[in-house]
């Protein structure tokens, strides 16, 4: 096969429409356009959301709030959630994905003081509440900030 032998499947492309080729062709005289009015002009297409003139609708709605884009979203664990792991454990971030306590990380996890921890665990996660910190001290294990 060569370049030149090269041409698209029979019925994938349809023939571009000729308009302007007398009135007996149904796209004659005015070509489908209509009568007058801006569709009927050359370049007549408007942008979105215009509406002939009146004030569109979308700036006659109020401005609210305000949305950070830089905004960082933890996955969140608790403490009675904890208690699932056997005493003297390291909790890492993949043992919680493991044990299904984490479905995606997002920006990263996030200890809360929800719940009574009874055992004692190393836990390292990417943010901590101070309460979750004392629980955990309190339980006799610590919490690394990673």
């Amino acid at each position: 096969m060569k370049l030149h032998e090269l041409h698209a499947a029979e019925g994938s492309r349809r023939a571009r429409k000729r308009v302007g080729r007398g009135t007996s062709s149904g796209y004659g005289k005015t070509s489908g356009r209509g009568q007058k009015g801006q569709l009927a002009r050359q370049g007549g297409h408007t942008r979105l959301g215009f509406e002939g003139g009146q004030m569109p609708l979308f700036r006659t709605m109020p401005k609210r709030g305000f949305k950070n884009i830089n905004r960082k979203e933890y996955a969140i664990v608790k403490l009675a959630d904890l208690n699932k792991f056997e005493e003297g454990s390291v909790v890492t971030i993949e043992n919680l994905k493991e044990q299904g306590l984490v479905k995606k990380e997002l920006s990263g996890v996030k200890l809360l003081a929800s719940g009574e921890l009874k055992v004692k665990l190393t836990v390292k996660v990417n943010k901590a509440s101070e309460a979750a910190k004392k629980a955990v001290e309190a339980a006799g294990g610590t919490v690394e900030v990673i």
